[in-house]
């Protein structure tokens, strides 16, 4: 069975919470929601590493999240993030093991992804390259010109709202990577730097319980998900 990995950029900050802790340190019923985003890969076959990229101050923050797991056979690793999202994962591509082959790229804010949805999108990624969870867009999407009249009206029915994981060959998101770094590309999320290179990205379906805490509202509604069971 292809070995696993799952890296986790955590390098932000909290402003857009109103915090001075960054959104991954935030505990929520006494565990960080990183710690808690983390959990749901524990239990994925053939896992064998978890990266975890921040800033240096957070090192000893992770290492303390790590020494709480009890799972035999798996890597802990934390390494300094960059300045943006994507050079924090291309710092943590440099040290997967040899001998990974799948690599999924997760969110720390999004503590809720369901372990058979991780599960699906490794499957799908062996099979076609690249997967992606995400949902069907619920709202009429406007584009607009630089004065913000509406020039369009685009088709739901085509249009999807991405999430992670985003789950990849290893060979294809390395070469990705270095592609986008090469050409100083910065893409919105990993998904965009393969398929600027031409490769499949399947998408998969996933609920919206997978939402990624961002602003205080999406705060409120982590704490009544977790401290009543919902």
């Amino acid at each position: 069975m292809e070995k696993k990995a799952v890296i986790i950029p955590a390098a932000g900050s909290g402003t857009r919470m109103g915090s001075d802790i960054p959104k991954p340190f935030i505990k929520i019923s006494g565990k960080s929601i990183l710690q808690r985003s983390i959990e749901c890969f524990l239990d994925i076959d053939e896992l064998s590493q978890v990266v975890v990229a921040t800033s240096d101050e957070y090192f000893d923050d992770c290492h303390s999240i790590f020494s709480s797991f009890d799972a035999p056979g798996i890597s802990f690793d934390v390494i300094k993030g960059g300045k943006e999202r994507q050079h924090s994962i291309w710092n943590a591509l440099q040290i997967i093991q040899p001998n990974v082959s799948l690599v999924a790229i997760h969110d720390a804010v999004r503590p809720f992804v369901n372990s058979d949805r991780i599960k699906e999108c490794f499957d799908v990624a062996q099979r076609f390259g690249g997967a992606v969870l995400g949902v069907p867009v619920k709202d009429t999407i406007k584009k607009i010109d630089e004065d913000s009249f509406i020039k369009e009206t685009p088709s739901r029915s085509s249009l999807w709202q991405a999430q992670t994981p985003q789950v990849f060959k290893k060979d294809l998101i390395i070469e990705a990577y270095r592609t986008a770094l090469k050409e100083n590309f910065l893409g919105t999320d990993d998904a965009s730097l393969v398929e600027r290179m031409d490769k499949p990205v399947k998408m998969v379906g996933s609920n919206r319980e997978n939402f990624k805490i961002t602003y205080p509202i999406d705060l409120e509604i982590a704490k009544l998900i977790i401290e009543n069971g919902l």
